[in-house]
């Protein structure tokens, strides 16, 4: 039995947080004339984003309402992403977002999230916009959701759709 990381009846352990890794990412995020005018093929098309706030008491909830904010801006339902990207710092606050958005599990992190692959602090944040806009390439996905905590109570959403 491992012990909890916060408070002696906590469930989150070692083995329910991400690992810190080390991790490097390249993207570029360009209008359409740029994109043209330089020979690039743009994989996905920014829809929407959303920043938002809640009370660090409940850090890794964040999530929850940029993602409801980012739908609404982009004229989306729940059900009309295809595919969440979803940085986890801990599983618990990965089940509590898929659980109050109503996400089906079956669409959510589909080649492994930071349990998996680990957090690379600097670096979450167009990892998980990268991998979602890659997903859309490759997959017959067409809309995708990539959000993540941000420490102090943030969170923070991206809509993204295939080009």
């Amino acid at each position: 039995r491992l012990n909890p990381a916060f408070g002696d009846e906590g469930i989150v352990t070692a083995a329910t947080s991400s690992p810190l890794t080390d991790g490097a990412v390249f993207m570029i995020v360009c209008s359409e004339e740029f994109a043209a005018s330089n020979n690039l093929t743009p994989i996905a098309r920014i829809v929407a984003g959303s920043v938002t706030g809640c009370s660090p008491d409940v850090m890794g909830i964040g999530p929850i309402e940029a993602t409801r904010k980012v739908l609404e801006r982009a004229n989306w339902d729940i059900e009309d992403v295809d595919l969440f990207e979803l940085n986890e710092a801990f599983s618990s606050q990965s089940l509590a977002v898929i659980e109050d958005l109503g996400i089906d599990s079956k669409k959510v992190n589909l080649h492994g999230g930071a349990l998996a692959i680990g957090h690379p602090l600097g670096a979450s944040g167009a990892r998980i916009t990268g991998k979602a806009a890659s997903l859309l390439k490759s997959t017959d996905s067409k809309r995708a959701v990539a959000t993540m905590c941000i420490g102090g109570g943030m969170g923070i959403a991206i809509a993204l759709e295939k080009v």
